[in-house]
């Protein structure tokens, strides 16, 4: 269960992303494929995070400490534009235009999933 709300979280940011960053955006033929684009790109930057994050910030120690964490931002705005390339293999109506709409785009998404995540727990019984 709480896979299904992180999922929907993360598509919900990423809607939410696409109305407010320009350069990111997703389009479809009717609203319910764009919520099933939005559902699929949300997977694909779930799985792309958690299987490349980590290994890039055992790596990428050093630059962390060096910038005081200012590195995630731009490992962040990668992994975003990863998603999109990814993305665009799929052939899925999900486009960044470059690195500045995927480092702000990023940042919405890591917000907007924060404030939701606040308000809706994902497992039974925790907050």
């Amino acid at each position: 269960m709480g896979f299904l709300i992180r999922l929907a979280t993360t598509a919900i940011a990423l809607w939410v992303t696409t109305l407010v960053v320009p350069g990111v955006e997703v389009g479809g033929r009717s609203g319910t494929n764009t919520a099933l684009t939005l559902v699929v790109v949300a997977l694909i930057f779930g799985v792309v995070n958690a299987v490349l994050k980590p290994v890039i910030k055992v790596v990428g120690c050093v630059f962390y400490l060096l910038t005081l964490g200012l590195f995630a931002l731009v490992v962040n705005a990668l992994l975003f534009l990863l998603t999109d390339w990814i993305a665009s293999v799929l052939d899925l109506p999900f486009r960044v235009d470059g690195f500045w709409p995927a480092f702000w785009g990023a940042i919405v998404v890591a917000v907007v999933s924060w404030l939701i995540s606040i308000v809706v727990p994902d497992r039974l019984g925790r907050r």
